[in-house]
């Protein structure tokens, strides 16, 4: 984002780490600390190769501005849902992170580190909507926003050498570490550390927190619409998609994909879009793989096993995820009741696909078939697997406590709805750095700042306890298998017992086809 020309610069404030001298500056109070490397930049031999550690650095390192964000492909002006994810500089050499602390002192606040989605292609930890502020100023916390490698640096590998999969993940593992071993200094507790992100950023979560090299460092996690029903695919299943990608970046060997300046391999994202989408299916050209090596398992079943188990979670799904990215779509908005159908077939099977559209139908006044279908894929990627997770350990000693976001979206007639990513404003309720979002004209501020308030209570008390009642907000139960409490966010903040009921009802008939 652009920065105001020839203004004052903050007063500085200077820090010791293990890995050397910081000097961050104080912003309203809070020591903010940029650009803070936690792995060797991952250029030339390095590209794709785990996240190595950073060999430090002498004298003071400044970390007053923000560092470049992952390579990815961007478009001027941005998009017509949130007006953008990410914005240059770009840069390989982006393993960094920013910390907000109220003080470099030994208070040992509880640590809230954050990690962004965007479908495994977009987004940054340095956006200014990901910003700590509230979070560390009310919540008395220390707030933690990382960079990782998305996209074809991220999520793709030669596969020639040895080399393991996920990059991402080792670049997430890295940054966890580098907050266990440094977060004391900049006044957090090593012991106390939440993780929390959104769509991609939660299933990174929920991957860090069943991984063997994460065991002992996560107390709790949050996870803010996960796609927990993406089949991921494991190596031999993913060959397909990185053979395209080779091919329209013109480069066959792991030297010549190295020796490829990152635009090129941003700019071949856009053919593997294209080669890789079908109809009514969310677009996600890279995926994370299940290479039994650096992922073991898909990321939901990380939550149900081992020291994963013992995490407290807290899970969510906005009511109309599958808006953002088909409500303003013109040829999804024609789709015809005999098209959805026949997609509906393809989860549920030809004979039951007409009762499940008329179940769809039902459920939503004035359904049209685009209704339908988005409501389906809602409910594929997100509603439905997210429960499932509830329902899983709904009888364990750890629970999990659900929410579902339901406040409607009032730009472009309300064809938006509860969109995917509409509730994040609201969880960091930080409005004015999200101005250039489309989806948030017309909400009124009345509505958009208490409800602001509730959600971002729930989140530091979480984070706090491991509990998100707090005095603002109706009392919110875990989801347990009698009642299946579900927080509803809305203009009103209510309490419901199994609130995705009729989804979860239909999608146990399911069956493949």
């Amino acid at each position: 984002m652009a920065h105001t020309e020839h203004r004052t610069p903050p007063p500085a404030v200077e820090v010791d780490l293990p890995a050397g001298r910081l000097r961050g500056a104080l912003e309203d109070g809070l020591s903010v600390f940029r650009a803070v490397p936690y792995a060797a930049p991952p250029v030339g031999d390095l590209r794709w190769r785990p996240a190595r550690p950073h060999p430090g650095w002498s004298g003071t390192r400044d970390a007053s501005a923000d560092g470049p964000s992952a390579p990815q492909m961007y478009v001027e002006g941005g998009d017509p849902v949130l007006g953008g994810h990410g914005s240059p500089p770009f840069d390989e050499d982006c393993l960094t992170l920013n910390v907000w602390t109220p003080g470099t002192d030994d208070a040992r606040r509880p640590v809230l580190l954050w990690i962004h989605g965007g479908g495994f292609v977009s987004g940054s930890g340095s956006l200014p909507g990901y910003g700590g502020e509230t979070f560390a100023r009310d919540g008395d916390l220390v707030f933690v926003g990382i960079n990782y490698r998305i996209g074809p640096l991220g999520y793709f590998s030669p596969d020639e050498d040895g080399e393991a999969a996920n990059p991402w993940l080792s670049d997430q593992l890295a940054a966890l570490h580098w907050v266990r071993e440094n977060i004391a200094a900049l006044g957090g507790d090593p012991d106390d550390i939440t993780v929390a992100g959104q769509s991609g950023g939660a299933v990174s979560t929920a991957a860090l927190a069943g991984h063997p090299r994460a065991a002992g460092l996560i107390r709790r996690v949050i996870l803010q619409s996960p796609p927990f029903g993406l089949d991921l695919p494991d190596p031999d299943a993913y060959r397909e998609r990185t053979a395209a990608f080779r091919e329209l970046a013109g480069a066959e060997t792991a030297q010549e994909l190295r020796a490829l300046p990152w635009q090129a391999l941003i700019g071949a994202t856009g053919g593997l879009f294209a080669r890789t989408t079908r109809w009514g299916y969310w677009p996600t050209p890279f995926l994370p793989v299940v290479d039994g090596v650096t992922l073991g398992r898909h990321p939901v079943e990380a939550l149900l096993h081992g020291a994963a188990a013992d995490v407290d979670v807290m899970i969510g799904w906005t009511r109309e995820e599958a808006n953002f990215g088909f409500g303003l779509d013109e040829g999804y908005a024609a789709a015809t009741r005999e098209r959805v159908t026949d997609r509906i077939a393809e989860t549920f099977g030809a004979e039951a696909a007409p009762a499940v559209y008329a179940a769809y139908e039902a459920a939503r006044a004035g359904a049209r078939p685009a209704d339908v279908l988005m409501d389906l894929i809602t409910d594929e990627l997100f509603r439905v697997p997210s429960v499932g997770l509830a329902e899983t350990r709904a009888d364990s000693e750890h629970p999990v406590w659900a929410y579902q976001f339901d406040l409607q979206a009032a730009a472009y007639e309300g064809r938006l709805g509860a969109a995917h990513c509409l509730e994040l404003p609201f969880v960091f309720d930080n409005f004015e750095q999200w101005s250039h979002a489309p989806f948030l004209a017309g909400i009124t501020p009345a509505v958009r700042d208490g409800l602001a308030r509730t959600m971002r209570g729930a989140w530091i008390a979480f984070v706090r306890t491991g509990d998100p009642n707090h005095p603002g907000m109706p009392q919110w139960r875990q989801y347990d298998a009698k009642t299946r409490t579900t927080m509803r966010f809305d203009s009103a903040v209510t309490a419901l017992d199994d609130l995705a009921g009729a989804s979860r009802r239909l999608h146990e008939s399911r069956r493949a086809p």
